[in-house]
């Protein structure tokens, strides 16, 4: 099992929601997103969307390409088989509110299957709703970004990928 590549970036989700897609791959995909919902990541093949349960706290968003994907870690809240599909071989991290939060390389074009997997969901989560339960009425400008700013845990998303096919040929007839 050997790390091929890796890129982290931080991503505000809002809508509760930080999107993981091929840079030519556009259009989104409402039945996905539902799924998140219930799954916490859920994709249609060219997009993946990582569901929060807070909109304002930045999360940690890693993606790591394996020759063969580890099993996720013991500690991990939550774990689930994912695939997706880049044609660029460029994934772009989004936050819908924000726009990208950036964009990885990948080491050829092709499919990608592995599984995802997240910590400190839950607790980032319940410092978010514990803020606004003690926010004061008279709070001074600022007040709330510094709380996000020092949330003493760090929501993580880890999608841990490896190559195993080609894409599928662009059908010049869809164009």
């Amino acid at each position: 099992m050997a790390l091929l590549a890796e890129y982290s970036c931080k991503a505000t989700p809002g809508r509760r929601v930080v999107e993981v897609y091929d840079a030519d791959a556009y259009l989104g995909d409402d039945d996905a997103m539902k799924a998140a919902r219930t799954q916490v990541v859920a994709g249609n093949g060219y997009h993946l969307y990582l569901r929060s349960l807070q909109p304002d706290i930045d999360v940690d968003v890693t993606i790591r390409i394996w020759d063969t994907p580890p099993t996720p870690p013991a500690d991990a809240e939550g774990h689930i088989d994912i695939g997706i599909e880049s044609e660029t071989g460029i994934l772009v991290i989004n936050q819908l509110s924000l726009g990208p939060a950036g964009e990885m390389p990948l080491p050829r074009p092709g499919v990608y299957e592995g599984h995802a997997w997240w910590t400190n969901r839950q607790a980032t989560a319940d410092y978010y709703n514990t803020t606004l339960a003690q926010l004061p009425e008279d709070s001074p400008d600022g007040w709330l970004t510094q709380a996000w700013n020092n949330c003493p845990v760090t929501e993580r998303y880890v999608l841990d990928l490896a190559y195993t096919r080609e894409p599928e040929p662009v059908d010049d007839e869809d164009l």
